[in-house]
């Protein structure tokens, strides 16, 4: 019976914390989100020349360096690259410690020479040890581009503190109590 009563537990304390979704290999781990949503991010339709935030955190296994770039699959390129430390398909390169986490952001949009599709967003980073790499790519997000010319006031993030290691969306406090009290009332049951 205590097995079972275990295994709720966990069950409810593993759907009640958000994941964030990304890679990981023997040499680091890659996160990232697209508008403050968890990596790979479906479901998002975006106008042309309508903002979206692309944020990835990179956290070193290895004393070594790294390669990463952000890169659509296809030949067309749907989207440019407003702000960020590299445009589309650059790559980036630089010296990483073993525990020491990098970020970085990107502020993209649809430039209108793809719409109504989806256009998906990837990372690839490549981690060197020596004569060793390990990679490490997936989407990022898949968004449809709408054939509409976006019209609202620009959508550019506010600035955030990065390198605080902190997951971008923090799990839902309500539901850890909600689940808290769901075990609680669950053991007074079982008690009696």
């Amino acid at each position: 019976m205590k097995y079972k009563i275990f295994i709720l537990i966990f069950a409810l304390f593993f759907i009640n914390f958000q994941i964030v979704t990304g890679a990981e290999n023997e040499y680091g781990i890659v996160r990232a989100w697209f508008n403050g949503e968890n990596a790979t991010v479906e479901g998002i339709q975006l106008k042309i020349g309508e903002t979206g935030e692309v944020k990835v955190e990179v956290l070193s296994k290895i004393n070594g360096d790294i390669s990463l770039k952000l890169k659509e699959p296809g030949t067309t390129r749907a989207f440019n690259v407003l702000n960020g430390p590299s445009k589309q398909d650059e790559w980036i390169d630089s010296k990483i410690e073993n525990g020491s986490l990098k970020t970085y952001i990107w502020t993209i949009s649809p430039n209108g020479v793809w719409k109504n599709g989806n256009a998906p967003i990837n990372i690839f980073v490549q981690f060197n040890k020596g004569m060793n790499n390990k990679k490490i790519q997936f989407t990022i997000a898949n968004p449809y581009i709408l054939d509409e010319q976006y019209t609202g006031a620009s959508m550019t993030p506010a600035p955030e503190i990065t390198g605080t290691g902190a997951a971008a969306k923090p799990a839902p406090f309500p539901s850890v109590v909600f689940t808290l009290a769901t075990l609680l009332i669950v053991s007074r049951w079982r008690r009696g």
